[in-house]
Parts: structure tokens; sequence; C-alpha cells
């Protein structure tokens, strides 16, 4: 009996900090920006807690070629729409020396919850990532890929830091990120589970 290999999706959602593109201060996105992205991209762009963020996704895609090419597609449009408004998108985790007590969070009611229950711990969430979904056909498949998991985990995060500053400081991190992120009370590795 042959063993068949499961089949899979995936999808990329990035985050960025819109910036000012000759003093590299953080900005609101404007809401003619938005349209735009929007008019666009259609439901592949959305704004994100804080108004200087935005974020995009791809659609659900059947290789990673196939994920690099939409989200390639992504980033281009952002850049050229920001670029039109004065703006230039930054994919990094921290921005380097904005105050996040400067910052205002998006009017959304997925958001002003996250602020009432939070306050200042959400406030302070001045941080972009890149998450990447991985959807699985197989029960038993998904659970022991979780448990494998988290061994990569310190190794994906080496490869990827980019927040070494926050609020123009050297924190002595190379990912001041996950600082900021551990914070909220959900974050974390999940327990580990043996089966489904």
């Amino acid at each position: 009996m042959s063993h068949r290999q499961p089949s899979f999706t995936l999808g990329v959602e990035e985050e960025y900090l819109l910036v000012d593109r000759d003093t590299l201060e953080l900005a609101a996105a404007p809401e003619r920006l938005m349209a735009d992205c929007v008019k666009e991209l259609e439901d592949q762009v959305s704004p994100e807690f804080l108004q200087c963020q935005i974020e995009v996704g791809t659609r659900v895609c059947r290789t990673v070629a196939e994920a690099g090419a939409d989200l390639a597609r992504l980033r281009t449009v952002i850049a050229r729409i920001a670029g039109e408004h004065g703006l230039a998108p930054l994919a990094v985790s921290c921005h380097p020396f904005a105050d996040w007590h400067t910052q205002h969070f998006t009017d959304k009611q997925r958001y002003r919850e996250l602020e009432r229950d939070l306050g200042s711990v959400a406030r302070r969430m001045l941080i972009c990532g890149m998450h990447v979904h991985v959807g699985l056909d197989d029960d038993e498949t998904r659970i022991d890929l979780m448990a494998q998991f988290p061994y990569f985990l310190p190794h994906l995060l080496a490869l990827s830091t980019s927040s070494p500053y926050w609020k123009g400081d050297d924190t002595g991190l190379n990912s001041y990120r996950l600082t900021v992120f551990d914070n909220l009370p959900r974050t974390g590795l999940p327990p580990r589970f043996s089966s489904w």
C-alpha cells in the first residue's frame, strides 16, 4: 500500500509600517491611500491595529512559488500606491526610532476591544510581522507537525530578526519585537498535544 503525501495550501500575510519617504517618520495611512489599495487589491489589503500600519495577504496558494509571486505583486502595488502619497512601506519588525506613545490605533471594533481589554499593553504593539499559514488536510499530520515545529522556531527567529532598536535605543537584542509581543497574554508556544 502506497502512502500518499498530504496535500497542503498556504498563504502569507505581511504587515508594513508606513513612513514618510523623506523623514522616515511613521505616518498614518491616509483614507485615500487605503481606498486606492482596496480598489486595486480588494480584500487582499486591510488596515492594521495602528493607523501607521497596513497589512496584505496572499490568496490561498498551492505552492511556495505561487505564494511568492502573489506576495511580490502585493508588495509592488503597496509600494507604488504609498509612493503616490509620499510614503513608503517599511517591512521591519519594529520602527527603529518611533515612540509608540505618539501612535493612534485604527478605529475598528476588534481594535477598540483589544485596546479596552489590554490598555497600554495593546497600545505598545508598534510591531509588524509576517505570518505563514499552512492548511493540511490530515488531522494527525497537523498535530504531528505542530509537535515538531517548536524545535524550528528559534532557527526561524534567528533568520528573521530585524528589530535591534526600540525608540532609538540599541536594545542589545536582534529581535526586540519578541519582547514587545510577549507582553500579550495570548502569545507564546501552544501546549503540546499528542493526538488530534
